[in-house]
């Protein structure tokens, strides 16, 4: 069992997202090892891109600010191997495919495993192109982290019976960002995916508060949250991190009475 699958064999998980770069690379790591002294179970860090996809304005927002003070690849990696001296919180980078296609698979995925990075999310990587990325990723020990969405009904086999380290099931369509309400019919989805995988299965996007942590815990293995964590660090800058610790602790106590 990888690194990441371990994060997950006591109890439900909860997964903490943070764009790296903001407010500033040197925070970077201060926030990443405070919410893994909350208790964080993996955290994913995002390394910001200027054309992000997949994300609502709150990371989005994220995401210029960490370019604008400098923030690279080369710089991210330093973060990592900050917080590899302190932690051995498994990590996750969340990134598109454009910054590690010219930084080179090969070496990309090598420069993982020196950092001791767990595992990739890459959300404008379709499964069918994976090809190209899994197999190096695996050679180097990095989990390829596949996505689920609520459309994805005819491709959930081929997606679970590939997967490795957790599956990250989309809770509504769209981007990620805040939500008043989650309407998918999570409980069908988890259902189905977990009949072709032994894998866990962790839901993300529009999760913010407790009672919605809690109610998605029911059905699934763990919970991801990123904008409102990323929220935080817009609204307390450099001083976010005893408002990311006490977030994290509630989200926490949440997920232990499931």
């Amino acid at each position: 069992m990888s690194n990441i699958g371990q994060a997950f064999k006591h109890g439900k998980a909860f997964i903490a997202f943070v764009t790296a770069g903001d407010p500033s690379v040197e925070k970077s790591a201060e926030f990443i090892l405070t919410l893994a002294r909350a208790g964080a179970d993996i955290i994913e860090i995002g390394i910001p891109f200027s054309d992000p996809i997949a994300e609502g304005a709150v990371i989005q927002r994220a995401n210029i600010r960490a370019l604008q003070r400098g923030a690279d690849i080369e710089r991210i990696f330093g973060v990592v191997e900050t917080v590899r001296r302190e932690s051995a919180v498994p990590l996750v980078f969340l990134t598109y495919l454009n910054p590690v296609f010219h930084y080179g698979y090969r070496a990309f995925f090598e420069r993982c495993a020196r950092a001791l990075v767990d595992g990739i999310i890459i959300p404008d990587l379709p499964f069918e192109e994976q090809g190209e990325v899994r197999p190096i990723a695996q050679e180097y020990g990095v989990d390829v982290i596949s996505l689920v969405a609520p459309t994805s009904e005819q491709r959930i086999k081929k997606i679970a019976r590939a997967a490795s380290g957790f599956l990250y099931i989309v809770s509504s369509l769209g981007v990620t960002g805040i939500r008043g309400e989650i309407t998918t019919d999570l409980s069908a989805l988890v259902a189905s995916v977990k009949a072709e995988t032994s894998l866990p299965v962790a839901v993300g996007f529009g999760i913010h508060t407790a009672e919605q942590a809690a109610e998605v815990a029911r059905v699934a293995d763990g919970v991801i949250v990123g904008s409102a964590l990323v929220r935080i660090i817009e609204e307390r800058g450099e001083n976010a991190a005893p408002h990311l610790a006490a977030y994290v602790k509630a989200m926490k106590e949440a997920l232990a009475l499931m």
